[in-house]
């Protein structure tokens, strides 16, 4: 019975079709308001396979915050000068920034800059060096 009223009478006229039900291909295509012009660099820049260069600096990440740790609790007489406070302040400040350094690193990779990450891998070698230095008292 509920099947019958839905169905129309073979009299009914079908009803007709306005222009904004019409398909999704007819319709016209809205420009989006928010776009940039740095948003076109994707058509003029070839497009390359963003997944190395992430995981890469995100490998070099793990090495740099490594490094990081490693360098704090070296127990170096640089920071056994400074007060207890300062120490804890320090570490975390410096964890802090390393971690925005890599945010915005993965940040530029994911977002069309693949080639940023040689930059970061010259950031770890420099950190490299520096502990290697704290850590083998150089310094």
């Amino acid at each position: 019975m509920i099947r019958q009223a839905l169905q129309p009478h073979v009299d009914q006229p079908r009803p007709t079709v306005r222009p904004a039900q019409q398909a999704p291909d007819r319709q016209r295509q809205r420009r989006d308001k928010w776009r940039f012009p740095i948003d076109r660099r994707s058509g003029i820049v070839p497009q390359m396979h963003w997944e190395w260069p992430t995981i890469v600096i995100f490998l070099l990440g793990i090495v740099n915050f490594a490094l990081n740790r490693a360098v704090f609790d070296s127990r170096h007489p640089l920071f056994s000068r400074l007060p207890r406070a300062s120490q804890r302040l320090g570490s975390r400040a410096a964890l802090a920034s390393e971690f925005a350094v890599l945010f915005f690193a993965l940040l530029l990779s994911v977002n069309g800059w693949p080639r940023f990450v040689w930059a970061y891998l010259v950031y770890t070698l420099l950190n490299g060096v520096a502990a290697w230095l704290i850590l083998a008292r150089k310094v």
